[in-house]
């Protein structure tokens, strides 16, 4: 039994902040400002200038792709492409694999403000297949050796531009189911190990995976769920299996569906394939890609809906928002569920049409506020693409609060690197200042909310009595310092069921028995 002492943030209902928490055994006993007798000699961790809050939650990831892409080079700091050759080069010079994957190449970031291209990868990687991904996660660029290796299939699939290496759309699937493959499932568990750790140390403690990216038979969606029941560390791990067939959930009696891949309504604005209802203003031009009928999602929502199943769809575009929000109309009107927590992913730019179906049928969104002001996609490019009427309207994160729907907050990592604290930062300090929300607002959609949206707020998510102690100290209180010194806060320790965090760290083969075998919770 521990009692803690000081700024205890509790994310309750009414954003209280007390003086003192006690937990036992993993299970918060008391909150509150005066200490009851009972609890006065207990061990007393004084936190001083810090703050007790809960832990965080990333509500849209790729945690497969993430695990194995920080496996990989991340390339995504790098000032110009002839930087990202010579990480590229070193990288090839180091590893030993014969496929090899990079992550984070951008035009909008880099000097040359222009895309990497196969024949410059081939200067520096000739001999082994290369896959260097784009930052937005929708697109990539290959090497010719690979090229050759996948030719005869890719050049039938839309998005398949042979030229430059470019692959997008369907060529770019294809790609990611060759590259999946190639992994070993051992492998894949050391990333995931490796990856978790790296959470821990974010101060998150529960993560939504949307997974179904290539592997065959869906293997990493059972990997998932096997590794998630693995874990004894009790870190969180919430899987939604990304397909249009909702027995690919229920086989696996998952009650969640839906994210990118093949659940993504349209791509995204940095491949110019997020789907709007008027024109690109650049030369590029054209409307995006919607990447089914309207018939199509409407089908699959009723039927998932009908199952009680959770569904959440990835729209970027308003024309995509606009189909998303409509579909799970249709599948509510159609079977009417109370507390369904359908969700639309990114919702990057909304209509008010779209909003007001979300308020009216409440419609959460896990979007991503690291997205504001992001360097890989700046505001001048976005501006250049969709003018600046509607960059003014993208990620309105107080307009989705004012219209009082639930808003969390994820990473879409490997898009974007799992840090809640920037999260926090960038809704708080949104360089448009009409969107700008709170400190308490931001961190309740980076905790509460979160656990909200996956049905766990009653056991987790705020720091109330009874509930489970999954606690994170920070080393001040964002409450009370300049908002402007908010991205300067770190993270002291992670905390779950009372404990100190722990290492997943231990042989892979033992994890994969042991979760195959476990009835914990996923």
């Amino acid at each position: 039994m521990k009692c803690y002492e000081g700024n205890i943030l509790t994310v309750d209902s009414e954003n209280t902040v007390c003086r003192y928490l006690v937990e036992n055994n993993g299970i918060i006993q008391y909150v509150g400002n005066e200490l009851p007798n009972e609890f006065k000699n207990l061990e007393t961790i004084k936190l001083g200038s810090k703050a007790l809050i809960p832990s965080f939650v990333d509500t849209h990831q790729h945690f497969a792709s993430l695990s194995t892409f920080n496996a990989g080079l991340n390339i995504m700091n790098a000032s110009s492409n002839r930087e990202m050759l010579v990480m590229i080069e070193e990288f090839v010079k180091q590893t030993k694999n014969k496929v090899l994957i990079c992550f984070g190449a951008s035009p909008y970031s880099v000097q040359e403000k222009k895309l990497i291209c196969k024949t410059e990868l081939d200067t520096v990687c000739p001999n082994k297949e290369l896959m260097v991904v784009k930052y937005d996660g929708h697109a990539c660029i290959i090497n010719t050796k690979l090229l050759k290796k996948l030719d005869k299939k890719l050049s039938k699939l839309r998005g398949y531009h042979p030229d430059t290496g470019e692959m997008n759309q369907e060529a770019f699937f294809a790609v990611s189911d060759y590259i999946t493959r190639s992994l070993s499932i051992l492998k894949l568990i050391k990333n995931m190990q490796k990856c978790i750790d790296f959470h821990a140390k974010q101060g998150i403690g529960m993560i939504h995976s949307v997974s179904g990216v290539g592997f065959p038979f869906n293997l990493d969606i059972t990997i998932e769920k096997i590794f998630a029941k693995s874990l004894k560390n009790n870190f969180q791990l919430r899987i939604f299996p990304q397909s249009m067939n909702p027995k690919v959930a229920k086989r696996r009696k998952l009650s969640r569906i839906g994210g990118c891949f093949e659940c993504a309504l349209d791509g995204c604005f940095g491949s110019h394939d997020a789907a709007l209802i008027e024109k690109y203003i650049d030369e590029v031009s054209g409307n995006g890609v919607l990447y089914y009928s309207d018939e199509k999602v409407i089908d699959f929502c009723k039927k998932a809906n009908r199952l009680g199943l959770q569904i959440e769809l990835h729209a970027i575009g308003d024309k995509a928002f606009n189909q998303a929000t409509k579909a799970i109309k249709e599948a509510l009107d159609d079977f009417p569920r109370k507390d369904h927590r359908h969700g639309i992913i990114h919702a990057c730019l909304p209509t008010k049409e779209g909003i007001e179906i979300c308020k009216d049928y409440n419609i959460q969104l896990p979007i991503q506020s690291a997205f504001i002001n992001w360097s890989q996609e700046p505001n001048d490019y976005l501006e250049s693409i969709l003018g600046k009427k509607r960059l003014n309207l993208l990620n309105p994160i107080k307009t989705f609060y004012e219209n009082n729907i639930i808003v969390s907050f994820g990473s879409d990592g490997p898009c974007t690197t799992p840090n809640p604290i920037e999260w926090i930062d960038k809704a708080v300090n949104n360089d448009n200042q009409n969107e700008c929300i709170t400190v308490q607002d931001a961190l309740r959609m980076c905790t509460y909310n979160g656990y909200f949206t996956t049905f766990d707020e009653k056991k987790r998510g705020s720091l109330e009595k009874g509930k489970i102690a999954d606690m994170v100290i920070l080393s001040d209180n964002p409450y009370s310092v300049n908002k402007h010194n908010l991205k300067n806060i770190k993270i002291e320790k992670l905390i779950l069921s009372g404990k100190p965090y722990v290492s997943c760290n231990r042989n892979a083969l033992i994890t994969l028995i042991s979760g195959i075998f476990s009835k914990r919770k996923y």
